[in-house]
């Protein structure tokens, strides 16, 4: 199979980051990252283009290093609870999601995107559980977070029958 060497001009998942070297087929860049102008073909023309790539890369990197310190040093001072109704036995009447997290996350100010939350499935019981956040390539941060009951008359009445 032909390949083709090419410079990225943006980072794409699973290839490479902005400025890698990277060999494709040649059809993939003939017909995607080229027209796309995703990336450009390695040249000695284009060498300068390469290295002014890989110097705001760095500077970019030194930056977004700086946030995912600042976002893990908040994530772990929050105490995350969220109340939810549930039957007595500790079902929960629906269930707890990725949204219902980066709710709570973007009011404790720590914004982020859904697809930065690893959440397997929806927590559907009461307690503590553990996920996952996923804050750049190379930094996934542990986080736990507790569901609770939230004080309804369904569950007053239990305890005064009881």
């Amino acid at each position: 199979m032909a390949a083709t060497e090419l410079l990225l001009l943006k980072p794409i998942e699973k290839l490479g980051r902005e400025g890698d070297r990277v060999k494709v087929r040649a059809g993939y860049a003939r017909n995607y990252l080229l027209p796309q102008k995703i990336a450009i073909p390695v040249t000695r023309a284009n060498q300068k283009q390469m290295d002014s790539l890989l110097k705001k890369r760095e500077e970019r990197l030194i930056r977004e290093l700086a946030e995912v310190e600042a976002i893990v040093e908040k994530l772990t001072k929050i105490s995350c609870v969220i109340p939810v109704k549930s039957a007595p036995e500790g079902r929960l009447f629906g269930s707890v999601t990725v949204t219902d997290l980066q709710k709570y996350l973007d009011e404790a100010g720590v914004p982020l995107d859904r697809k930065q939350i690893l959440l397997k499935r929806p927590a559907k019981q009461l307690g503590v559980h553990s996920i996952k956040i996923k804050l750049n390539a190379q930094k996934e941060v542990d986080f736990s977070f507790e569901v609770v009951t939230e004080d309804n008359d369904f569950d007053k009445k239990t305890k005064d029958e009881g």
